[in-house]
């Protein structure tokens, strides 16, 4: 009987949770689907099949920039990853020294940026950056390094780097509190046993630390790789829709928006749209498929 009822109020919390998960996630998800298998002729609404997606991917006039947006996506990706998550990892472990004074306060220093408008951390770096009322060329000077200095925003080659250190700036708290949470974590009797076999400093926490917090490694570079497949905003903020110069810093995200919702001259086009966003879907559903089967497999055999 008590199992019974603790059954019947697990059912009674979860019910609302799964209507309303349905609601926001699995109805316009379909929905999302379902749009990309039409088409507008002579302003009819017609099924076009799989049509969308061999435009999107085969005709010139799409795939161009979409080939580009991917390409963008997949390096903005790739500087967080070698980037964001081993300085988080870096900064987790010299937090979770018991030698170090005022750790409280640099890990609130760190995760402060995390929690800012995108709007703000957007307009705020493209202030410091810029070459004419910017402060970047005067704290160079002050070190002998104007010299360096450069248009990073305005030139093709460095802008989208630039925009995903700057979200690297933002967000390299998360990865840091997470192996920070994950290296507390660690029983105190594996690492006593450790230090009792001569393992300490550095080398303990390569050979001891590190395989222990993989998993946990594992789950911070799959929620980077979902959430720079879905980034958007910095980039609007900072480019605008055209992520300029010249759709350097164009990703997925800014594709999808122009083509949907229409910018300046370009009318909108949501089934197209639609299609973006299903490519979108299809390509994180791919990369969480090889993490979980193929990644996070292996990783398991390290966990108590």
């Amino acid at each position: 009987m008590a199992r019974k009822a603790v059954r019947w109020h697990i059912a009674v919390f979860l019910a609302p949770a799964v209507l309303i998960y349905t609601a926001i996630m699995i109805i316009p998800l379909f929905a999302t689907l379902n749009l990309s298998l039409f088409t507008l002729v002579d302003r009819v609404r017609v099924f076009a099949g799989l049509d969308n997606f061999r435009t999107l991917f085969g005709d010139p006039r799409w795939s161009e920039t979409f080939w580009n947006a991917l390409g963008n996506n997949a390096w903005f990706f790739l500087v967080h990853m070698l980037v964001q998550n081993p300085i988080g990892v870096l900064l987790a472990a010299l937090l979770s020294s018991p030698r170090l004074r005022m750790a409280a306060f640099y890990r609130t220093a760190i995760f402060v940026p995390t929690i800012l408008s995108f709007v703000i951390v957007g307009f705020v770096w493209k202030l410091i950056l810029s070459p004419i009322w910017g402060i970047a060329p005067g704290m160079l000077d002050m070190v002998g390094l104007k010299s360096l200095f450069t248009p990073w925003l305005g030139k093709q080659e460095y802008a989208l780097t630039t925009l995903a250190l700057i979200s690297v700036w933002q967000f390299v708290g998360i990865p840091m509190m997470l192996i920070y949470a994950a290296l507390l974590s660690i029983p105190d009797e594996v690492l006593e046993a450790a230090e009792m076999d001569g393992v300490t400093g550095m080398s303990q926490f390569w050979k001891i630390k590190l395989p222990l917090i993989l998993p946990s490694i594992g789950i911070i570079s799959i929620l980077t790789f979902v959430g720079n497949f879905n980034a958007f905003d910095l980039i609007y903020v900072a480019q605008g829709a055209l992520a300029g110069p010249d759709f350097a810093t164009d990703i997925l995200g800014t594709f999808l928006y122009r083509t949907f919702f229409g910018f300046q001259l370009q009318l909108g086009d949501p089934h197209m749209g639609a299609t973006i966003a299903t490519a979108m879907f299809g390509i994180i559903l791919v990369g969480v498929c090889i993490y979980l089967f193929l990644i996070q497999t292996r990783l398991r055999r390290y966990q108590f």
